[in-house]
């Protein structure tokens, strides 16, 4: 009892103390701010010395505590502020680094040693001004990048930097031509404010590096970041160089900012490798490169151009390589080894990056060494050939973060960097300016937005091989489609031999759920010469006729055969319409091609095998002509009365709303944007072929069957939404009066076609 009391005693007298002792010093500062006149005192009263010796203590506490109080305030003031630090120009800056806004200071020190002396981790307590990325300064990127496959996992890099990023940025791309096709369309229509991007031709470089033998999986282009001094433009002074398997976790202007630390002749900055690859004890008789201890991994590089071209890099790392050939043969690991024997004669060229910039994810890492010290991961490396499916006890929080970028919608990256100047986008400008000539409140607002919407497309998304047929008869069959027809994939492809290439209208996640489904398909992956297209989606409607459009665009045949997804194609109709192409002397005249359409309400269905069969099941009612009980119009001019018995080829004439499916050449217009969902998106495109006087032929022995399915969504809408049924005529009239304007007096035809279709 009596310690208890003892102690509330001591809390009571500690509480006292902390409120009067602030209190009676703020008032003792105060009393400075009084002129108190003093009292004469005689210097011979003893009174007057002690008084005068506690004045001079008082003055010295005064002054000692408004010294403190100064600094305390600066202190404030400075840690307010952000350090300014003279930055380097950087090629293509725009003269942005005059301005003055920063961005936060990033990581200290250069090395694992470092790290564990707490200096790396970011968090030190030095009250030493760090260098920083100026918040407009240009940060420069190069990747190599080859074939399908990289050009689909870069994607995934670029999303995680461009998802962090505060910098402008600039891509350099050394790319094969398949790369350099499918990375330059997904940029120009990802249109991402204050990203510039660059190509550079790798077939050209191959003669650099194809003198020397790898046998890493990377082939000749895991050699080119050698030869980088040379293949980047001359005035750019430093860059940060990447493997397509790179993941970041951070914002890319922290590893930017790191140049700033290099010192002397440091002009490589790398990690260390994590794992005992250099040390040569992972088997028996194994036998690596020469490298300085561990040695460096390059999947992450920090480069200093200009520094390493007065160096004369390239006579350095060449002569490195022919002396080690002597005894090594070829490499393993690509540049990497050439890199490490360059380092390991010359340890003055590598500034050591933290580990936690390159945290490896190969077959025999020991990478658990730095993140179990460092929890501000920034980089990740999948530097294994098995890539997500590498072993490793940790490998499900490193997928998750990979994942997360994988599936991103990457319309979300489409930020704009406020207070940065950028450099205009003539495309960029002109949309904005046709979307704000639209008027909002017209009830048809969204349908007139919709044909200038700006999708992001990436072809080939899987790995595509055509050889060109030497006859110039070859048809591609062209389709589009979306999630819920992913089913009829495998059968359109049993039924079509031919090049085949489809669009696909899919959300980040979708695109790669599609990527499993057709990676775990014998018959999909069997088959090469299918191009597939992801066209990303956006908005509310299915955009129809710009996924035909981009279809269309990457036919590679002569001829193509503008089909349907939900149509299976008879057996054979590749090859018959080759033969069609030469016997209607199709390269000469202009023709489209009539496939008879029909449609089954079975499931299941056993095929026709030949016209005869296919016309007995007309007449037993398991087929019939296609939508012939709902839209009639559609096909009637197709005159199936006359394709029962015709055995030639025979021509029919244009009527309102025939919408067939026809074979025609590769130049054959566009179908029209403007209409989306359903309704009219082919019979504009019929009519347009009419005005340009093409001829329609039906090919008595040909058919395609439509297999049943549930409505799509778009059509479900078009019967329950009488605003959507008011806007589509709005549209088929405007369509109508354009044909009018563009073909004159033989457009007149169109004008008086019933609106009420």
């Amino acid at each position: 009892m009596l310690g208890m009391c003892r102690g509330r005693r001591k809390f009571v007298a500690a509480s006292l103390a902390l409120i009067f002792i602030p209190a009676l010093t703020w008032l003792y500062l105060s009393s400075a701010n009084f002129t108190v006149k003093p009292l004469p005192l005689s210097p011979l009263d003893p009174q007057s010395s002690v008084l005068i010796g506690a004045a001079a203590e008082h003055q010295a506490l005064e002054l000692r505590l408004r010294e403190v109080e100064e600094h305390n305030h600066a202190l404030r003031r400075e840690i307010s502020l952000p350090p300014r630090v003279p930055t380097h120009s950087s090629h293509h800056s725009n003269g942005r680094q005059g301005n003055q806004l920063h961005t936060h200071s990033t990581e200290e020190g250069t090395g694992d040693s470092e790290a564990k002396k707490g200096v790396a981790s970011g968090n030190s307590s030095d009250c030493v001004p760090q260098p920083v990325v100026n918040k407009c300064e240009t940060i420069h990127i190069a990747i190599v990048c080859a074939g399908y496959n990289a050009s689909r996992d870069v994607v995934t890099l670029v999303k995680s930097v461009l998802f962090h990023r505060r910098n402008p940025l600039h891509f350099h791309f050394i790319t094969d031509s398949i790369a350099r096709k499918i990375l330059a369309d997904l940029f120009h229509t990802w249109m991402v404010p204050a990203v510039h991007v660059n190509f550079y031709d790798a077939d050209e470089l191959k003669s650099e590096v194809s003198w020397i033998p790898n046998k890493h999986y990377s082939g000749i282009y895991g050699l080119m970041k050698l030869v980088l001094t040379k293949t980047l433009p001359s005035d750019l002074q430093k860059v940060i160089v990447l493997d397509t398997d790179i993941t970041f976790a951070t914002d890319i202007a922290e590893l930017w900012v790191v140049f700033h630390k290099f010192k002397g002749q440091q002009v490589l900055g790398l990690v260390e490798n994590q794992s005992d690859w250099y040390l040569g004890n992972l088997w028996k008789n194994h036998r690596p490169w020469p490298a300085l201890g561990r040695g460096f991994n390059t999947g992450v590089i920090l480069l200093l151009l200009d520094r390493l071209r007065k160096l004369k890099w390239e006579q350095m790392w060449r002569l490195t390589a022919e002396r080690e050939l002597m005894s090594m043969l070829s490499t393993s690991l690509a540049d990497q080894d050439i890199f490490n024997a360059v380092i390991k004669q010359n340890p003055f060229l590598v500034h050591q990056l933290p580990c936690f910039w390159n945290v490896q994810l190969s077959d025999h890492t020991r990478s658990e060494k730095c993140y179990k010290d460092v929890s501000d991961l920034k980089v990740i490396h999948w530097n294994s050939p098995k890539k997500l499916r590498v072993k490793n006890k940790h490998v499900e929080f490193f997928r998750n973060l990979y994942l997360t970028f994988l599936e991103y919608d990457g319309n979300l990256l489409r930020r704009e960097l406020f207070g940065c100047p950028s450099e205009t986008d003539h495309n960029s400008e002109n949309l904005q300016k046709t979307l704000s000539e639209l008027d909002e409140d017209d009830p048809c607002y969204e349908f007139r937005r919709e044909r200038f919407t700006v999708h992001r497309t990436h072809v080939y998304f899987l790995h595509y091989e055509y050889e060109q047929t030497l006859d110039n008869t070859d048809v591609t069959l062209v389709a589009q489609l979306s999630m819920d027809r992913l089913q009829m994939l495998e059968a359109i492809c049993k039924h079509w031999e031919g090049p085949i290439s489809l669009a696909l209208y899919l959300s980040d996640a979708e695109a790669q759920q599609f990527l499993r489904y057709a990676q775990g398909s014998e018959v999909l992956m069997s088959r090469s010469n299918v191009g597939y297209h992801i066209v990303y989606k956006e908005g509310q409607f299915y955009p129809v006729n710009l996924l035909r459009n981009v279809a269309m665009g990457q036919v590679n045949t002569p001829y193509m055969f503008l089909s349907d997804i939900d149509f299976l194609p008879m057996y054979g109709l590749y090859e018959y319409l080759r033969k069609s192409v030469v016997q209607l002397d199709m390269a000469n005249t202009k023709k489209a091609l009539v496939v008879p359409a029909f449609e089954t309400l079975r499931y299941r269905l056993s095929f026709p095998k030949s016209k005869a069969e296919l016309l007995s099941q007309l007449d037993m009612g398991t087929l019939f002509t296609f939508r012939y009980h709902v839209w009639t119009k559609g096909h009637a001019p197709t005159d199936f009365a006359k394709w029962r018995t015709a055995t030639t080829p025979y021509r029919v004439q244009w009527e309102a709303d025939f919408e067939p499916y026809v074979m025609v050449r590769r130049e054959s217009p566009e179908y029209d944007r403007r209409f989306v969902g359903f309704g009219w998106n082919k019979v504009a495109h019929i009519m347009e072929l009419d005005a340009q006087e093409y001829e329609f032929v039906v090919l008595p022995n040909a058919y395609m069957i439509h297999m049943p399915h549930a409505p799509s969504f778009d059509i479900t809408k078009f019967r329950s939404n009488k605003q959507y049924r008011a806007c589509l005529k709005t549209l088929k009239e405007e369509f109508q009066q354009n044909m009018s304007r563009r073909y004159g007096f033989a457009a007149l035809k169109y004008m008086t076609v019933d609106n009420n279709s």
